[in-house]
């Protein structure tokens, strides 16, 4: 029985962890996004169409977030016209990767395909 709460406690403990990881990614990521008009849904197309498979897109950010230039990104050079490069996030690589892992997560388009009933 002890091992069953124990058990359970661990898991919900999981969980939360996983939640808070979530919302510090969207309130730190998502609102500075969506407060400057960036196009994350068309940045992670754009991704996906290059990459195809997230470990490679993973890798990809993950090399544009540690040291941020322009022949590193996966934008045109028009889109630095309007968004300008933003400086290193100064994060380890640890969190960068669970940001990157959440980001991939939430932009993920197979979740927002349906089939018709």
């Amino acid at each position: 029985m002890v091992k069953i709460i124990f058990l359970s406690l661990w898991l919900i403990g999981i969980l939360d962890a996983h939640e808070s990881q979530v919302q510090q990614f969207e309130n730190r990521c998502i609102v500075c996004h969506t407060s400057q008009q960036i196009p994350s849904e068309l940045i992670y197309r754009r991704y996906l169409m290059k990459y195809s498979t997230k470990e490679a897109m993973a890798t990809a950010i993950l090399r544009y977030l540690k040291k941020p230039q322009k022949k590193l990104s996966i934008m045109p050079p028009q889109f630095f016209l309007k968004f300008p490069i933003k400086s290193n996030l100064g994060l380890d690589e640890m969190t960068l990767k669970k940001n990157i892992e959440i980001y991939l997560d939430y932009f993920d388009v197979k979740k927002k395909l349906t089939i018709p009933q």
